[in-house]
């Protein structure tokens, strides 16, 4: 998998256009989770594409400290259907966390996991922080991670 990193407005059309359509697929349509997605905070976040042969199949967004939580975070963490028994959500996160160091140059990170993937969180180094709480009408938790290296 290649990644790609840019702001919002390096994205081009057909990039947002096929970011939007996978989180819809996934987070719409596949968990039967009617919400909005666009919720005015993509503008904020860095955006990690994760290419196949040509092919949006990994997605991520990073904020900076204050613009979704107290510190850094990651979220609309997504690999296609087709391509998850390739274990691309770990190494599109880990591109995530040395993104977050690397761009941010920040050394925590909070997330909102859905409470399903809590033990593929917690392989990657995150700590869950709060009870379990719905968004969006899913169970989710508060995880947090702290950067050493």
């Amino acid at each position: 998998m290649i990644f790609i990193l840019k702001k919002f407005n390096e994205l081009s059309i057909d990039e947002l256009y096929k970011i939007l359509q996978l989180r819809s697929k996934v987070f719409v349509v596949e968990q039967n989770c009617v919400y909005q997605d666009i919720d005015g905070k993509d503008q904020k976040a860095f955006h990690l594409l994760g290419f196949f042969e040509n092919e949006m199949v990994a997605y991520v967004r990073i904020f900076k400290p204050g613009d979704y939580f107290e510190e850094a975070s990651i979220g609309r963490v997504v690999v296609k259907q087709k391509y998850r028994d390739r274990k691309w959500g770990y190494d599109l996160m880990q591109k995530a966390i040395e993104v977050t160091k690397s761009e941010l140059n920040e050394t925590n990170i909070t997330i909102s996991a859905q409470l399903y993937l809590q033990k593929f969180y917690e392989n990657l180094g995150f700590v869950k922080t709060s009870e379990v709480y719905l968004e969006d009408d899913i169970e989710h938790i508060q995880m947090k991670r702290s950067i050493t290296t």
